[in-house]
């Protein structure tokens, strides 16, 4: 079945379904995000505190995240991603609590439990991120790959311009957080609702390998299976460092505040901005497929990812800022599309979830560890220069995947 059109993909009603619900429930964590950032910046003041969010939910995601490939390899994947929604609306659940009911927790303990409770969601991700990687490629045939990954991308940029604008504004309108949270527990629950409308994908042929092999044998293939081909790694390793050094995102609400004098409104567009790029350049990929010169493409747009976030650095304008960071998400999302449709290309269905595990802790895990370098880095160096940092870092790793991974740069999916 060869595409014919940019929505081939969404007549199929499985892979339509888990589109709406996975944009949904990505909706609220971008909500969460955003309304937490905001709440823990109002109450300490600091920028390292807001580089602490990233970390207090990249330690349990990292311990777990491994186990949470080996287990989407041996159970159904569906019905793990749906106890990870139902979790993830109890831990907003959570929040909303500390925040309104048990605001004295956080008065007598400080930020420490709103850590705790992030901490949860990263063990949380660390079931979830394997597991729906895997899934969404059972739903679709192998020529619609690209085409896949693509609406995919672009559903989580949709979630990601509409959440943090929807998280600043709910902060800005209730004078604090406790909002976005209900916001959020909903979002779950409708998300949930939508990927219980799809039939299962469990293959028990295919999780006898890997049931047979132990967890700790399984686990060292999937990793011996990544390190062993050169385009998975380099397309997962460049996207790693470009975000571990490159993200601006972390330190938006020092930003907004202290350089561009702006409040929870403006917060919340700044939060945007990435995505609503990455939204526009996901369109255009939906008729025009990164599949030719697609290592050199790859490259370039990391390149310049790293470009706009030092122009973004040195801003002192709200809407040149804003433009700088649409900029970021527009030459992101080309990396994020052909790594996905990489992972789904070159990896066998027995093996989707433990190589969606490793490529969670090289990516997913790069945004929280991120977070925390960006926090250290403005401690230490102070604001501006951090990022500004970070972006020539970025532009210094992608110099060396070209000289390094010869395959990635001359990669052709056509």
């Amino acid at each position: 079945m060869a595409q014919t059109s940019a929505f081939d993909v969404l007549k199929i009603r499985d892979f339509r379904h888990y589109i709406i619900g996975r944009t949904t429930f990505t909706f609220g964590i971008n909500i969460v995000g955003t309304a937490v950032g905001w709440q823990i910046y109002e109450l300490t003041k600091d920028a390292l505190s807001l580089g602490l969010i990233g970390l207090a939910e990249f330690v349990p995601f990292l311990i777990v995240t491994l186990l949470g490939g080996y287990v989407a390899d041996i159970f159904d994947r569906r019905r793990i991603i749906l106890t990870c929604m139902t979790l993830y609306g109890l831990c907003a659940v959570g929040l909303y609590l500390l925040t309104s009911n048990f605001s004295y927790i956080i008065q007598n303990q400080g930020v420490t439990p709103i850590y705790f409770v992030i901490g949860l969601t990263g063990l949380v991700r660390g079931f979830l991120s394997p597991a729906q990687s895997a899934f969404a490629a059972q739903l679709v045939p192998k020529a619609l790959y690209a085409n896949a990954a693509t609406w995919s991308t672009m559903s989580w940029h949709v979630s990601a311009v509409g959440g943090p604008a929807i998280g600043g504004i709910l902060c800005a309108l209730s004078k604090g957080a406790w909002s976005s949270f209900v916001a959020a527990s909903v979002l779950s629950a409708l998300g949930f609702l939508f990927i219980s409308t799809i039939a299962s994908r469990h293959e028990r042929a295919h999780t006898e390998g890997a049931r047979g092999e132990g967890l700790v044998t399984s686990v060292t293939n999937g990793l011996g299976f990544v390190f062993k081909n050169q385009i998975i790694l380099g397309s997962i390793a460049l996207d790693m460092f470009a975000v571990l050094f490159g993200g601006a995102v972390a330190m938006l609400p020092a930003f907004a505040k202290d350089i561009l004098n702006v409040g929870a409104e403006g917060f919340g567009i700044l939060r945007a901005a990435p995505a609503m790029g990455a939204v526009l350049m996901a369109a255009i990929l939906t008729t025009r497929p990164p599949v030719k010169n697609t290592g050199k493409l790859v490259l370039g747009s990391v390149a310049a990812f790293g470009i706009c976030t030092i122009l973004f650095a040195v801003s002192k304008s709200f809407w040149f800022s804003v433009v700088m960071l649409a900029g970021t998400g527009f030459f992101d999302n080309i990396s994020m599309v052909i790594r996905g449709t990489v992972m789904q290309m070159f990896v066998p269905n027995d093996m989707r979830g433990r190589v969606s595990s490793v490529n969670a802790i090289f990516i997913g895990s790069s945004n929280e560890l991120g977070a925390f370098e960006s926090g250290v880095a403005a401690r230490l160096l102070g604001l501006v220069p951090s990022v500004i940092f970070g972006g020539a870092m970025t532009l210094l790793v992608v110099g060396t995947t070209w000289l390094r991974a010869p395959k990635l740069r001359d990669l052709d999916l056509r």
